[in-house]
């Protein structure tokens, strides 16, 4: 249970993150430079919401077990692209499978190596830091 309850917290920050950024990305950004260049500017400020999110994970967990802290990792992957559905659909109209594809293939591309590194970051993050 302690397992899930740090999956869904890790993906409420980043979601939550995601949200906010991709809001003030499509009315501010987009607009003034492009779909392409909008998204590679908002990937840097996903990262570092990857790595405060992962952080806290660490500190709460109290594990540096690798298969616990992938577990979390890869739970709040699926949360996340269940929540990336959701909007789509939902909010965008798409359909789910449109949901879930990047089409650009430099900021698509890039889209996809966050994911991963979203998964692994609790586990990443912690093999890392300097023991306490």
């Amino acid at each position: 249970m302690h397992v899930l309850k740090l999956a869904l917290a890790y993906f409420a920050m980043v979601f939550a993150a995601g949200f906010i950024l991709g809001a003030l990305r499509v009315l501010v950004l987009v607009p003034q430079v492009g779909s392409r260049t909008a998204e590679l500017l908002e990937m840097p400020l996903m990262l570092i919401a990857i790595g405060l999110g992962a952080r806290w994970v660490k500190q709460h967990s109290n594990t540096t077990h690798a298969q616990t802290l992938l577990s979390i990792g890869l739970l709040a992957l699926v949360f996340l692209l269940l929540a990336e559905v959701g909007v789509g659909v939902g909010l965008r109209g798409l359909s789910p499978l449109e949901s879930l594809i990047n089409p650009d293939p430099i900021s698509g591309t890039i889209y996809y190596i966050l994911l991963g590194i979203f998964a692994i970051m609790p586990w990443l993050f912690t093999r890392h830091q300097a023991p306490s």
